[in-house]
């Protein structure tokens, strides 16, 4: 890679508004259906050619980071690379029902999501699943209110959630929005969970201990049967977060290792778009004796095995979603895990540990623990991890996640994924290296060749501006 030509670079790359481009005025004076005071005599609107406006969307489009453009190696992440051909099976005319039709008019889409069910229990080793949650952290919601109806249901007065502190932010939300005291575990000297610790902690109080297997820096939690026996003996149950299970697709599952709940994040594991604020899917599996707590409505074979139908368990939570779920997004990770079958899912695993590792032993900082699976956590040591971060967008990649785990200082959690190839890599290293080698002169500048330089971010976290109006607003002084 030739990092003395900069991908990005400011200088030329403001680009203006449709409206600051060209405007015209249209008449809509023609007469209308709607009252008067909801009409108006004429409209400002960009007048501009087709290629103008692809121009336009192209520009935007070069000065932002995606997917498709390079590595996204954000560590918990899993940001994969969305396959097109799951956007062609989504688009497919067939797949556009209305979600309000009858069960007995939509019969091949109670097919597909009860295939999906039986697939994601099949690949967590759970033995029902839900499909409605509309996200990972809605999965996690769900899978900790369906705990909290079984405790309720047998008269288990608990009040605690156990949550360790590698877990993800969204576990503490969690357990609290449920109405749950969070119990924080720490780690123990290898990065794992300290059992002594989780001993301490467990009590008749203990609703669930909600954990990531392997963790956040990409530790296999070796204990993993006695951490479940630990909590079964309290009374507790084994929650699984499914934010890691990119690592273990075909080769371990969460339900044998003694989970009696879990997530998955299909934009994760299974490759639906990631991020923009959704539409997105979160299933929540669970073992038998979970089952009846599940939301409603579910989808299963009707007695006769002649057709599929929707049905209520008997003490479910209730539905947490409209309808089935976002439909479209389960036809992605339905056709995903259909292309790949067991030999894929298992190459994809496999591969994403292999990158893991071989990115990690490329770079020159220093990485606590290991080996990893999926993903490791690099310390920047003495440097400022986001301002190595920021230097790194100079150098043409995308930066990791910084600043945590707080359990590694300055951490620089990465995670490469599978669809990286081993020239991608190597790039990654190069910047990476290259970053962390630079002056602090440099790196509190950076970044210096990109789009947007340095931004505020404490001022943009206390007074964000939401809209071009709000900044030229503030230009102006209103």
């Amino acid at each position: 890679m030739n990092y003395d030509q900069a991908r990005y670079s400011r200088d030329g790359q403001h680009e203006p508004l449709l409206s600051e481009k060209n405007e015209s005025t249209v008449d809509t004076t023609e007469d209308s259906p709607l009252p008067d005071d909801l009409t108006r005599d004429e409209l400002t609107l960009p007048g501009l050619s087709e290629p103008e406006i692809a121009r336009h969307y192209t520009r935007l489009s070069q000065m932002n980071w995606a997917i498709d453009a390079g590595p996204y190696p954000l560590g918990s992440c899993t940001m994969k690379y969305n396959p097109k051909f799951t956007e062609d099976v989504a688009a497919d005319p067939n797949a556009a029902v209305h979600p309000d039709r009858s069960a007995e008019s939509v019969q091949g889409n109670l097919e597909l999501l009860h295939g999906l069910q039986e697939q994601l229990a099949t690949i967590g080793g759970m033995d029902a699943v839900t499909l409605q949650p509309p996200a990972g952290a809605a999965g996690e919601f769900t899978g900790i209110l369906v705990a909290k109806q079984y405790h309720e249901a047998h008269d288990n007065d608990r009040s605690e959630v156990i949550v360790p502190a590698s877990a993800h932010g969204t576990n503490f939300a969690t357990a609290a929005m449920a109405g749950y005291d969070v119990v924080e575990l720490p780690s123990g000297e290898d990065g794992r969970v300290d059992l002594e610790a989780l001993e301490a902690a467990v009590s008749e109080d203990t609703a669930a201990l909600m954990l990531t297997n392997p963790n956040t820096v990409g530790l296999f939690e070796r204990d993993i049967e006695e951490i479940a026996e630990i909590v079964h003996d309290a009374g507790g149950l084994l929650y699984y977060d499914g934010a890691n299970l990119n690592a273990l697709l075909g080769r371990a599952r969460p339900g044998d290792m003694g989970f009696d709940i879990m997530h998955y994040n299909v934009h994760k594991t299974f490759a639906t778009p990631h991020g923009g604020g959704g539409p997105g899917a979160g299933p929540v599996g669970v073992v038998d004796e979970l089952a009846e707590y599940l939301p409603s409505p579910r989808v299963r074979e009707t007695e006769t095995k002649a057709g599929y139908e929707l049905y209520e368990p008997e003490q479910s939570i209730g539905k947490v979603h409209g309808f089935l779920g976002n439909w479209l997004v389960l036809v992605k990770a339905y056709a995903y895990i259909a292309r790949l079958g067991d030999d894929g899912l298992l190459d994809a695993s496999a591969k994403a540990v292999l990158n893991a590792n071989y990115l990690a032993e490329q770079i020159d900082l220093d990485i606590p623990h290991g080996p990893f699976h999926h993903e490791f956590a690099a310390t920047a040591g003495d440097r400022d991890a986001a301002d190595v971060a920021k230097r790194m967008l100079d150098y043409g990649v995308h930066p990791p996640t910084t600043k945590w785990p707080e359990m590694v200082p300055e951490a620089m959690l990465t995670e490469p994924t599978e669809i990286e190839g081993q020239s991608s890599l190597d790039d990654l290293a190069e910047a990476f290296n290259l970053a962390y080698a630079d002056s602090d002169e440099v790196l509190e500048s950076a970044p210096n060749r990109t789009t947007a330089a340095r931004i505020d971010q404490v001022s943009a976290a206390r007074d964000p501006q939401l809209s071009w109006q709000a900044i030229d607003a503030d230009a102006d002084g209103d």
